[in-house]
């Protein structure tokens, strides 16, 4: 009897650890899910070629509260209020940018976008005469950045919107991991 009391026991306590274990996982997840890292879904065409619709990647939603965003960096911010834009950080509070006959100028000065490339060789060949429409020279305001998407024919940015304001940021997008063969980092 004492052995079917030790078995009956051991298993109680057996449960009792896979549910702490469950329960110990779960508040990980909600934790890195909430405050750390989070997945986001691709929708529409605005960051072709470097990103592609439906595309999985994911967020760091950290990194903002360590540093500020930085010009090149892929990132998420709440655009609407039920939807969210993925776009490049072109620049920060404190510059000014503007696009003259297809060079974009960030303080006066051109900023190479090797990413464009095939973009830009593209449009020639559909015979648009610029990629990137001029626009005139715009400040950036304190706590907000400029952002436009890759596919500047296609793409609903700062040009529309104007600055972003750096607290409706989500994170920085840090890697695709879906569909599988498209793993890689978005940087």
């Amino acid at each position: 009897m004492s052995e079917e009391i030790t078995s009956s026991h051991k298993k109680k306590n057996e449960l009792w650890e896979w549910i702490k274990a469950l329960g110990i996982a779960l508040v990980l997840a909600f934790i890195i899910r909430t405050f750390l890292f989070a997945p986001f879904i691709v929708e529409g065409e605005s960051m072709e070629s470097t990103l592609h619709n439906s595309e999985k990647l994911v967020v760091n939603k950290a990194i903002y509260f360590l540093q500020d965003p930085k010009p090149g960096e892929i990132i998420v911010f709440h655009a609407e209020k039920e939807r969210d834009y993925i776009k490049r950080v072109i620049a920060v509070e404190g510059d000014t940018v503007e696009v003259k006959s297809d060079q974009l100028l960030v303080n006066g000065k051109v900023v190479e976008e090797p990413y464009l490339a095939q973009l830009k060789e593209q449009a020639k060949q559909q015979g648009e005469p610029f990629f990137t429409h001029d626009f005139p020279p715009v400040q950036i305001p304190a706590d907000h950045i400029f952002v436009m998407g890759d596919n500047r024919l296609n793409s609903h940015d700062s040009r529309a919107i104007g600055p972003v304001a750096v607290s409706t940021l989500v994170g920085r997008a840090e890697f695709t991991f879906w569909p599988v063969a498209g793993i890689r980092l978005t940087r």
